[in-house]
């Protein structure tokens, strides 16, 4: 993926580096500026309101550290972001992400795609505790290990060595980081989110994978505060309508390199 993209008009997201366990590791750093409301899923900057920057970084395989939101305002700093931002985090291959844009609406999406399933999981373990699944620790250990796609089959949860009361993180994931050149009433931000998890899951599913996503999945959503507040952004809006579009193209071109390069 050429970085910025060439097509990019608002989300001109920067090939910068950091350093962690793992050596030299690359991250996407959308330098937006002031002007900008977002939401988001992230574990640093997550929730609404007034955000200046989004980091997408790339962690290893092993990631053991129990503070990424503290890891992710590091790396920020260190590239000179100031301010409130959105810090997300992947062992995906951030250079091999996926852009496209749709009527405005910009998507950049970068998909690892080693653990994947379905929401609604009957064998998920019980709310709050701390856990993985078996496919969740071969990625850790062994990212060869995981199997994707249909062939995939269910796997036995067994307890993670975490702190007490904490997860430990396991990166995987997709990230979905989202432009609009509109302001989003908040109504229309939370939208926004649905209406992009729902692209995300078609796309994958058009690119094969029989899943809904990864247990660690986030989004961002960023839209202008100036100007008329657009009131709805479900699948069938305007600005929803291609606020999908664009997700899907984009998760579905990511999920399709992803899958390309495992198969290799």
């Amino acid at each position: 993926m050429p970085i910025p993209h060439p097509d990019a008009v608002l989300l001109r997201a920067l090939l910068v580096h950091h350093e962690d366990a793992s050596g030299s590791m690359p991250a996407l750093l959308w330098r937006a500026g002031d002007g900008w409301q977002m939401i988001s899923s992230a574990v640093l900057g997550g929730g609404l309101g007034p955000r200046a920057w989004v980091l997408n970084a790339q962690v290893g395989h092993g990631y053991t550290r129990l503070d990424p939101d503290r890891h992710l305002a590091e790396i920020a700093q260190r590239h000179g972001m100031t301010g409130r931002g959105v810090g997300l985090m992947t062992a995906a291959r951030v250079a091999e992400g996926a852009f496209a844009v749709d009527g405005g609406v910009e998507a950049l999406v970068t998909a690892g795609i080693g653990v994947c399933g379905w929401a609604a999981d009957p064998a998920a373990p019980a709310r709050g505790a701390a856990w993985t699944t078996a496919a969740d620790t071969a990625l850790a250990t062994d990212p060869a290990a995981a199997v994707t796609g249909p062939e995939a089959g269910p796997a036995a949860a067994v307890p993670a060595k975490a702190a007490p009361g904490r997860a430990a993180p396991v990166p995987g994931t997709v990230n979905i980081v989202i432009a609009l050149p509109v302001a989003l009433s908040p109504g229309a931000m939370v939208n926004a989110v649905a209406t992009a998890t729902e692209a995300k899951v078609q796309a994958l599913l058009d690119a094969g994978f029989d899943a809904s996503g990864t247990p660690t999945d986030a989004v961002c959503v960023a839209a202008r505060d100036a100007g008329q507040e657009v009131l709805f952004a479900g699948p069938r809006s305007e600005w929803g309508s291609r606020l999908a579009r664009a997700v899907h193209t984009a998760t579905w071109e990511a999920a399709l390199r992803y899958r390309a390069r495992r198969l290799s």
